[in-house]
């Protein structure tokens, strides 16, 4: 039976997206449920939460047709390929977590790698100088794409449904069109002028002859929608090898990228033991490196579980202090000694040791802020355009995704005959071996540029357990803040007993070493808290949406799945049933 959305998630709705009476995929009847955007959802068996409320369906209706949590995600995966090109992408990579209902963990990591030819000193140019432009901006900037083989790995090692069913949905919602949500249609509006405009291919393929849509014009990607045939029906060989591997292997020829047909066919997405720690009696399950998210969340957490937050009270001065300084000192551990673990011994054990915590702890000076100096490691940029999305069944099993291409759109490039977007990820790398500076380069070892080497990454997707039992799937896009914004849904919800609604809601801050600032969402403290902070030396620097965390909550009582998709993200929806 061929896929089909029901009339909400077409229109882009931010509801619970069921038709009047019920939603059908596969002879399963699916019982209607509407809320209004800004609520909890909940449902009793299974629940996805993503950026696009039509590709958070097409994860409900796998789950409705008796697919485990990793097919749903994987379908979510494909569908935000479609409906959400500014982060979902077939064209880039990321990671996974994967809780079992018997409490094993486990991780796949599909981090986009360097080419064969790739080299420490490749973003340099003539002379040998940095340049931000090819490091950022050029088709050498693209690293080998992972999501195919990520989802393929995840399916073949824990899915249960065919492959063809959960890449299905995206080959149609490609050909046959979806009608453009609002938020969809006013990025695309932007990216015309903007990353879009140098790529005849990109214009070709988000817009009608170079005209902009409108929220609810239909927008239909032939070849995408061929490309996703291809893997549909050939598995990862369908991007690996041939007619893709051959298309995008030409267009790096074309504009001087490194990506050979031999770098597709060689990449292998790996499965990696998850970083694991507690706080308070809960069990944090996260992403290891070439994540960096999982260490430092962990770090935190630890120094933190040393203060009754609670008792501080939420965004009290003394609460926002230790935080921040918890922040601080997990950053500038980040900087030294990350990177992809296949290239890179770091001190995993001691960075998420609570005795070294306790060492860290005794660093933080109560009602003093402490100084991040210049001679000390600044961080590099990392893009906020990345997307997040989690996942229940009806059995337990959870899984947490955070994928990207970095930028937003990537390169902004989208391959001539295949309709992908390509990645940026090679500027996650550091920009030249030595050369540190207060403009966001950052010099160490750990993270230059090899052949084969995974780029260093802020992503955090993560999974909280107490006694054995599934408590929340938490993630964040937002570069360098994702790991602050999953720790900050994770003391709400801990120290605060929110609910997840709340939890995600609530404002956030983000302090990353350098620059030495602490970045506050807009009106997200108090008047008096920000004066006490400003006193004891924590610049504050307003900002807009800090992250979108996209997540599940379990209610202990009823079990019911709670599916909170975040309002800062104008087209996510959570679809449950």
């Amino acid at each position: 039976m061929p896929f089909r959305l029901s009339r909400a998630a077409h229109a882009g709705a931010l509801v619970l997206p069921f038709v009047a009476g019920c939603s059908q995929l596969g002879g399963v009847k699916v019982p209607a449920t509407e809320l209004v955007s800004g609520a909890s959802v909940s449902a009793p068996h299974g629940m996805v939460v993503s950026a696009s409320t039509i590709a958070s369906e097409a994860g409900r209706n796998v789950l409705a047709d008796g697919g485990n949590a990793v097919d749903a995600a994987i379908a979510t995966g494909f569908a935000l390929a479609v409906t959400y090109p500014v982060a979902g992408n077939i064209g880039g990579g990321g990671f996974m977590v994967i809780r079992f209902p018997d409490g094993r963990a486990t991780t796949i990591d599909f981090r986009e790698m360097a080419p064969q030819a790739a080299s420490p000193t490749m973003f340099t140019d003539s002379a040998g100088n940095y340049s931000a432009r090819i490091h950022h901006d050029s088709h050498r900037s693209v690293g080998v794409p992972g999501t195919v083989a990520g989802f393929e790995l995840a399916h073949r090692k824990y899915g249960s449904a065919p492959w063809s069913r959960l890449v299905d949905p995206a080959v149609q919602l490609a050909g046959n069109g979806f009608a453009a949500p609002q938020g969809l249609a006013q990025s695309l509006d932007r990216a015309l002028g903007g990353s879009f405009k140098d790529f005849p291919a990109s214009i070709a393929a988000y817009s009608k002859s170079g005209q902009p849509y409108v929220g609810g014009e239909t927008i239909r990607q032939p070849d995408l929608a061929r490309t996703l045939t291809r893997i549909r029906d050939q598995g990862r060989d369908g991007f690996y090898k041939g007619e893709t591997a051959r298309l995008l292997a030409e267009d790096m020829r074309q504009h001087g990228g490194l990506i050979t047909e031999g770098d597709l066919a060689k990449y292998e997405a790996k499965e990696r033991a998850p970083i694991r720690g507690s706080y308070r009696g809960y069990e944090i399950i996260s992403m290891p490196p070439p994540s960096s998210g999982g260490v430092a969340l962990v770090e935190m957490l630890n120094i933190l579980e040393g203060y009754p937050l609670e008792a501080a009270g939420h965004d009290s001065p003394r609460y926002v202090h230790l935080v921040t300084e918890a922040m601080r000192r997990a950053f500038i551990d980040r900087a030294r000694y990350l990177g992809d673990p296949d290239f890179t011994r770091a001190p995993i054990a001691r960075l998420t040791d609570k005795l070294y915590a306790d060492d860290v702890r005794h660093t933080i000076i109560p009602g003093r802020a402490s100084k991040s100096e210049p001679s000390d490691l600044v961080l590099r940029h990392e893009s906020d355009q990345t997307t997040h999305y989690s996942v229940v069944d009806a059995n337990g099993m959870a899984v947490s995704v955070t994928y990207t291409l970095e930028n937003g759109y990537g390169l902004g490039a989208v391959v001539p005959g295949a309709g992908f977007l390509l990645n940026n990820e090679m500027g996650d790398f550091n920009g030249k071996p030595g050369v540190t500076d207060t403009t966001g380069l950052i010099g160490t070892e750990p993270n230059v540029a090899m052949p084969g080497k995974r780029m260093l990454s802020s992503m955090t997707p993560t999974i909280i357990a107490r006694q054995g039992k599934l408590v929340a799937v938490v993630g964040s896009p937002g570069g360098r803040t994702i790991i602050n914004t999953v720790l900050q849904v994770i003391l709400n919800q801990i120290d605060f007993k929110m609910g997840i609604r709340d939890a995600v809601d609530a404002k956030r801050f983000h302090h990353q070493w350098l620059p030495d600032r602490l970045y506050v969402e807009r009106d997200g403290l108090p008047p008096a808290t920000v004066d006490s902070l400003a006193a004891i030396g924590h610049p504050i620097t307003w900002t807009n949406a800090q992250g979108t965390a996209h997540s599940i909550r379990i209610d202990p009582v009823t079990g019911m799945r709670q599916g909170a998709a975040d309002t800062r993200d104008k087209d996510a929806g959570a679809a449950g049933y």
